[in-house]
């Protein structure tokens, strides 16, 4: 029988993707000069009659559910992000832009779980001493933490062996390297193989992994789509340019909710939490202006009030721009031709932008009502109600349609002084809010009749 040789490919640096040769550009997320050449080795077939111990098989119904234990991390927006705390035997991946503050945080979380815990915080990327240097900036108790210096898989496997930490840190993964891979640290394949050793390593050893990820000059992680699959969860740390606020999202959670946010603020002493959010987004001028409406997103599991702006301007040559910041250009420029088919406002020869304040994303739906109500607020020069706010999703055909979780966004609303409300019509409260007018629409144009009203 011939014997099974080393294949060769080529690996997106930014998707992953596999060609079978070189080309300039990669055919999957369309980046130019990604391509690296990677060693595929060579599969081994599993034959039917192999030994081993065979694997035990039951019914679904002979599995007793149980609830994974939790270890509080001592940052309750952290805990909340993470879905109650960190599960023994799970990974955690957590990316941001250089200078974030994610060493920083997990710096601080270590040090408080390992007053009662044992912890390990394995930096490949800078000195220990530059690391008791950040510890002694930031006045933390340095006497109980671990720490090493390493960037060999092999060599860490043999410290979590030698110790037995219940969490883990590695700083970062993209220069972790086994050495049975023939490959440079940061690779494809060393990324890809380093990530799924140490998951094996975490599900073995009941450990809990935490791995600090590098992110591309477009914001995603960099490194193979699959090392997102391979993990148990996955947070992002946003840090607008300008602000000390930063945001804690969760992409992936397997033990919690999805697009959970949390809210810190970088300080001289390190991360410290925001217990609420909503009222640092509000901080509005003492002038009102045309543009401006304040609506009620869902991130996670709680509401948080954020102000959209928008500025409609004549078209200075050219085509006319939509740019959106913290909002899907492409969903703002269908609610444009929305507003135009059935309500017959044209804004052909405007420009038009809009603006989260405060550096949030809004991915979700509910914000469609209040950024067209800003946008027309602008273009009329209008200045709408301070004590308003409006929520949403759009509907091609120019029905306004429910969102989720309606009640809870208006108690929010009115526990920061809102008295007036613009919702879809299946949002309406059965009760009257103490305090709050409720204006229930059910399309585009009830919503500007309701507007002009105010």
């Amino acid at each position: 029988m011939a014997k099974s040789r080393n294949k060769t490919a080529y690996v997106c640096g930014e998707c992953g993707a596999e060609h079978m040769k070189w080309q300039g550009q990669c055919s999957a997320c369309e980046a130019w000069n990604s391509l690296s050449r990677v060693t595929i080795g060579p599969v081994k077939e599993p034959g039917l009659g192999f030994a081993g111990a065979r694997s035990e098989v039951k019914r679904l119904s002979e599995v007793e559910p149980e609830e994974a234990a939790r270890l509080p991390t001592g940052f309750s927006e952290l805990d909340r992000v993470l879905g109650g705390g960190l599960v023994a035997g799970s990974v955690v991946l957590i990316g941001g832009d250089p200078g974030a503050g994610k060493s920083t945080l997990l710096l601080q979380v270590c040090t408080q779980l390992a007053a009662g815990s044992e912890v390990l915080y394995v930096t490949g990327e800078e000195s220990l001493h530059q690391l008791a240097l950040r510890a002694e900036r930031l006045g933390l108790p340095a006497d109980r933490l671990a720490v090493a210096s390493e960037t060999r898989g092999e060599a860490i496997a043999r410290l979590l062996e030698d110790m037995k930490p219940a969490v883990l840190v590695l700083d970062s993964i993209q220069v972790m390297q086994l050495e049975s891979i023939d490959s440079t640290p940061g690779s494809v394949s060393q990324v890809r193989e380093t990530a799924a050793f140490f998951t094996r390593l975490a599900k073995q050893t009941g450990t809990v992994v935490i791995l600090v990820g590098h992110v591309t000059k477009e914001g995603s992680l960099a490194g193979p789509k699959v090392l997102e699959h391979m993990i148990d969860c996955f947070m992002m740390l946003d840090s607008p340019a300008g602000s000390r606020y930063r945001t804690l999202r969760g992409i992936k959670n397997r033990f919690g909710e999805v697009n959970e946010l949390g809210v810190f603020a970088m300080t001289e002493q390190g991360m410290r939490e925001v217990a609420n959010p909503s009222a640092i987004f509000l901080q509005r001028g003492d002038v009102s202006s045309p543009g401006s409406v304040v609506t009620v997103t869902w991130e996670g599991t709680r509401p948080l009030l954020v102000e959209l702006q928008a500025l409609v301007d004549g078209v200075q040559g050219g085509y006319p721009k939509r740019v959106a910041v913290g909002l899907e250009a492409q969903r703002l420029a269908m609610h444009l031709a929305v507003l135009h088919r059935h309500c017959g406002i044209t804004l052909a020869d405007q420009d038009v932008f809009a603006n989260v304040v405060g550096g949030v994303r809004i991915a979700e739906t509910g914000a469609d009502l209040a950024a067209l109500l800003a946008v027309l607020s602008s273009f009329r020069n209008r200045e709408l109600p301070r004590d308003l706010i409006a929520f949403g999703e759009l509907g091609l055909t120019g029905e306004v349609r429910p969102v989720a979780n309606g009640q809870q966004r208006l108690s929010e609303a009115r526990k920061h002084g809102f008295r007036q409300a613009i919702v879809p019509f299946a949002n309406r409260p059965k009760d009257a809010v103490p305090g709050m007018t409720v204006h229930g629409v059910k399309s585009l144009s009830g919503a500007l009749e309701v507007l002009d009203t105010l």
